[in-house]
Parts: structure tokens; C-alpha cells; sequence
């Protein structure tokens, strides 16, 4: 049977990968993206696993509108990239300082 403490554990470890990938990689954008999205499913995972356990439903009505606003900051997020891949030619973090005003 699995326990509250192993979904707690995966959601740690995935929570703990997500902030290595923001700062270990500050180069390329979509990994950034990327580490962000897995930090939400990682809380996620956590309100699912105590709503699961507490048997309470609010933890899974919350977990369904944290993954509506991620998927919309996904969508918008990708579609400023390919803006920003046209004008550019790169989406390197780097490059994104020549936009300062």
C-alpha cells in the first residue's frame, strides 16, 4: 500500500528537480517553461495525495484550477517564444536583456 509520506517524497524529489532545472539552466527558455510546469504538478501531486488521504474534496477542485492556469501560462508562454524565435532568431535568456527599454 502506498503511503501519504511516498507521494510526499516523489513530490519533493520533483519539486527539488524543478528548482535544479531553473538554476542550472538559465539559458534556454522552454526548460525554463518546463521546470516551472513540473513545480505545479509537483504541488499538485501533493494536494491530490492529502485530499486522497484526508478524503476531502477541495484539494482536488483546487489541483483542477491550479492546471487550468498552467496550461493557459503554457499556451501564452509558448506563443510569446515563437514571437520572440521570429524577431530574434534565438531564445536564449541571454538575448532577451536587448528588449530593456
Amino acid at each position: 500500500m502506498i503511503t501519504l509520506n511516498d507521494y510526499l517524497i516523489l513530490g519533493a524529489i520533483l519539486f527539488s528537480l524543478a528548482v535544479a532545472g531553473i538554476f542550472l539552466n538559465r539559458k534556454n527558455m522552454i526548460v525554463l517553461l518546463m521546470s516551472i510546469e513540473l513545480m505545479l504538478l509537483a504541488v499538485n501531486m501533493n494536494f491530490i495525495a492529502f485530499s486522497h488521504f484526508l478524503q476531502d474534496l477541495a484539494g482536488q477542485v483546487f489541483v483542477f484550477f491550479i492546471l487550468t492556469v498552467a496550461a493557459a501560462e503554457a499556451a501564452i508562454g509558448l506563443a510569446i517564444l515563437v514571437v520572440l524565435f521570429r524577431n530574434r532568431r534565438s531564445i536564449n535568456v541571454e538575448d532577451m536583456d536587448l528588449m530593456k527599454g
